[in-house]
């Protein structure tokens, strides 16, 4: 175990942008982007202490970096970076996770160094493939899996899915028993203290992080932690706030026992797939934030990294199943399947998706062994004769929403039974108008009946809509998205309220039968509309079970001068 003493730093400053540079172990360097005055993270997500961005830099025989920083930070980063090494002589790039805070300049590295070697997930590496239009060298990692950089430095990878992002790995360096870990025991605390030498000034920041980004995936969280059991840790590098060295064993603690109370007490729906066949990880990825917007949680199972025992645990317990096809060859996976079958149970509802490997198991004799155990069909099986795109991520996420709200329907029903009626009754006669909330983004394109809708501001000219986190439409509704706000008009709307409070199948086209044509955005406009307005979205904010959509209005038209906007008169808030 390598001791080190709080070790100095030095700073490079660029306004309210700064750069930290500290050795934090023999041969391992931190580079902290320090964001001072940053107050909202993914839009939603109020900070109260800025954040920091951290990258790491190992040099052994072979030099490795660790995660890059926010684009901000790019003049800043890259001069420092110089400072304490050649570009040309670095080996490798260790994503641990691609979501944009860390993964920001990977595109600009990879441009002055193409010799790197991208290191990351399966996940990881299809992510930056779709992101980077740029060919580079990569090499998939799994738990299990290790690099030797020489001089001592071999580092282990330990797989993370759902913490936060499918893609997370995390890093060990067993030469100075470093845990790398980007968001996981991270925190939005931004300070040029290097560490965590006082606890109280950090556990309310680092619990609302848990709370946020981990609490949802607690059963992952459990898992992961089970998977770091054998490395002693020294000190814990994550990818925000300060490192993680004084009180170690307490943080880890922390998320065992929220982790622990939270898995206990919810319902959850595991998904088995093959990590390493097809395109499973991606639809596993898309079948999970599906799921997690109707706040169910979802425990990924790699049938090559599991066990029957705990296979059998999970299905005993899971409220929902969702199962990936394993290639035909994969013969030593048959005792897991029949596992599955046993374990199975007429209380839940039952998934099957391809994985589009070429060689995957017939999947219609197993719904069919499904169904006569007594399960119900949560979707139609999803298959896949081609790469995903856009519109199969958009196919899996619609249909294991489906599953989620079933999951939850008898606590929706309990919830909505115990409104004060009183209470209820009053809400209900907010009245409010009729809308149809139209978006395309890419080659996907969605719809939905908005009657919560007011003006939110004169200048810029701005409207706020409530969107319930469970709808198709709101993963397409983040900052920056357009889409159009049809009015509806007095006398005139029935059809197409009809038409768009209908039950659509995963994947099914919401604009079948109804005319419409493009704005200017890209978004369908309603040819029987009485007006529309195009809209960007700019801001989010969590509200219980809705979103807040903000968002600025850039074009409108009237289609009939003298219309009136439909009224929408409810007796109860509990419904639309």
């Amino acid at each position: 175990m390598v001791a080190l003493t709080d070790v100095p730093s030095k700073n490079l400053v660029q306004g309210r942008l700064s750069v930290q540079v500290a050795e934090i172990a023999a041969d391992s360097t931190v580079l902290r982007c320090l964001d001072w005055d940053r107050d909202r993270f993914d839009i939603e997500f109020e900070l109260r202490n800025g954040t920091t961005y951290n990258s790491f830099l190992l040099k052994g025989k072979k030099t490795a970096l660790i995660d890059t920083a926010h684009a901000k930070f790019k003049d800043l980063y890259f001069r420092e970076l110089r400072q304490q090494v050649d570009l040309r002589q670095v080996d490798y790039l260790i994503v641990n996770h691609t979501e944009p805070d860390h993964s920001g300049l990977i595109a600009d590295v990879l441009a002055l160094a193409p010799q790197i070697t991208v290191v990351g997930s399966k996940v990881a590496i299809q992510f930056l493939q779709n992101q980077i239009h740029r060919p580079f060298a990569a090499q998939v990692v799994k738990s299990g899996d290790r690099l030797d950089l020489g001089l001592g430095h071999e580092l282990a990878f330990i797989s993370a899915p759902n913490l936060h992002w499918p893609d997370t790995i995390l890093t060990y360096d067993s030469g100075t028993e470093v845990l790398y870990t980007c968001d996981v025991f991270g925190l939005h605390y931004c300070d040029d203290t290097l560490y965590d030498e006082i606890p109280a000034l950090l556990e309310a920041d680092f619990q609302l992080y848990y709370d946020c980004l981990m609490g949802p995936n607690a059963r992952s969280v459990l898992a992961a932690l089970k998977r770091m059991e054998p490395f002693e840790l020294n000190q814990i590098a994550t990818g925000h706030g300060p490192l993680l060295r004084h009180h170690v064993a307490d943080w880890t603690g922390r998320y065992r026992i929220w982790s622990e109370t939270q898995a206990q007490a919810e319902s959850f729906v595991a998904i088995f797939y093959v990590g390493e066949y097809g395109f499973s990880d991606r639809i596993a990825h898309a079948l999970g934030q599906g799921l997690l917007k109707t706040a169910t949680a979802v425990e990924l199972v790699d049938l090559l990294d599991t066990d029957i025992a705990t296979v059998r645990e999970l299905v005993t317990s899971a409220a929902g199943l969702i199962l990936g096809m394993p290639p035909q060859s994969a013969r030593d996976l048959g005792p897991i399947l029949s596992t599955i079958l046993a374990a199975a149970h007429p209380k839940q509802a039952i998934g099957l998706f391809e994985t589009g490997g070429g060689q995957d198991e017939p999947i219609f004799p197993l719904r069919n062994r499904f169904q006569e155990l007594g399960l119900k069909p949560a979707f139609e099986p999803i298959l896949i004769k081609a790469a995903p795109t856009e519109t199969t991520d958009k196919l899996c996420e619609e249909a294991s929403t489906d599953l989620g709200q079933w999951v939850n329907r008898d606590l929706s029903q309990k919830q909505t039974q115990s409104h004060d009626s009183g209470l209820d009754q009053a809400l209900g006669r907010l009245s409010t108008g009729l809308y149809i909330l139209t978006a395309r983004k890419g080659d996907v394109s969605s719809a939905m009946l908005a009657s919560w809708v007011i003006q939110a501001s004169i200048e810029p000219p701005g409207v706020a809509i409530a969107v319930a986190k469970d709808r198709a439409i709101e993963s397409l509704l983040h900052g920056g998205d357009t889409f159009v706000l049809n009015v509806l008009e007095e006398g005139h709307y029935q059809r197409l309220m009809k038409h768009f409070l209908k039950r659509f199948p995963p994947g099914g086209d919401r604009f079948e039968g109804i005319a419409t044509y493009a704005a200017a955005n890209g978004s369908p406009i309603l040819a029987e509309a009485l007006a529309y307005l195009e809209c960007t979205v700019t801001h989010r904010l969590e509200a219980g079970d809705h979103w807040v959509i903000y968002c600025t209005a850039r074009a409108g038209r009237v289609a009939k001068p003298d219309g009136l906007t439909a009224v929408h008169h409810r007796k109860a808030s509990n419904h639309y």
